[in-house]
């Protein structure tokens, strides 16, 4: 979010708002909604203002209504400190839920287990066979999956490369798939696993199916990766994790 603030004073003239607008939001909250702004939460700010927080085109935003109703101020509140008060709120109201939702969608979806099925802390990954930032990311969780701490679980997409995708289907449809992304982990410089055409005829669907899910969630890059922090929180990095992030993600100090 920019934080730029934008103040917007209604003027007396009547503006069309769109049925799906809730009618219980004053005109100066309503003049946002039309604009596409949703409202995923309200909570009581300082100065007398009401605080929203919500969406829009996929992003998270936050305003504040001031106490005469008639105007609302876009963007981050800071108190004497220089403390941000706005991002505890969107974590809280909008990107919490948001991360939660999306770990019900990741248990459901096409992947892969890496690590054993006992390992006691579960991250999930979106991960391309040609990322090259997917190869690093799996070779730094390598001592967490080895202790049995961890079980990284692979969502193949297919969205870098032309081959990306078969490649994925591949590995996903393989008869042992966890062995088969293990190989195209080890092969990574050598351009990775070999397409088998016949299995990714009848896997296709399933990457693509992935490859919605990455788009649906906002996702740009991989890997993606969703993981509990410590207080159970689900959180999400995109892209690849730096070292000093690893422990974070991973649940643990390394092995």
């Amino acid at each position: 979010m920019k934080p730029a603030v934008l103040a917007i004073a209604l003027s007396g003239a009547a503006m069309s708002t769109p049925l799906w607008a809730e009618e219980s939001h004053p005109d100066a909250v309503q003049q946002l909604i039309s604009r596409g702004v949703s409202i995923d939460g309200t909570f009581d700010a300082p100065g007398g203002m009401t605080g929203y927080v919500g969406n829009m085109q996929g992003r998270a935003v936050a305003f504040y209504l001031t106490s005469d109703k008639q105007h609302v101020v876009v963007g981050p509140m800071l108190d004497a400190k220089g403390e941000n008060l706005t991002e505890p709120k969107i974590q809280e109201l909008v990107i919490g839920p948001q991360n939660e939702k999306a770990w019900g969608q990741l248990e459901n979806s096409e992947w892969v287990r890496d690590g054993s099925p006992e390992a006691p802390v579960v991250v999930y990954t979106f991960t391309d066979p040609n990322c090259p930032y997917c190869h690093r990311f799996r070779q730094s969780a390598e001592p967490w999956i080895e202790a049995g701490e961890v079980q990284l679980r692979h969502v193949m997409v297919g969205i870098l490369k032309e081959d990306s995708l078969p490649k994925a289907a591949t590995i996903l449809g393989a008869d042992d798939p966890e062995q088969a992304l293990a190989d195209n982990q080890n092969q990574h410089d050598q351009g990775g696993i070999e397409v088998d055409r016949e299995i990714v005829s009848a896997n296709a669907r399933r990457v693509q199916a992935n490859n919605q899910l990455m788009s649906s969630l906002g996702l740009s890059a991989t890997p993606s990766t969703y993981y509990r922090d410590g207080n159970g929180t689900v959180q999400m990095k995109q892209g690849a994790p730096r070292p000093g992030e690893m422990e974070g993600i991973m649940g643990t100090p390394k092995p």
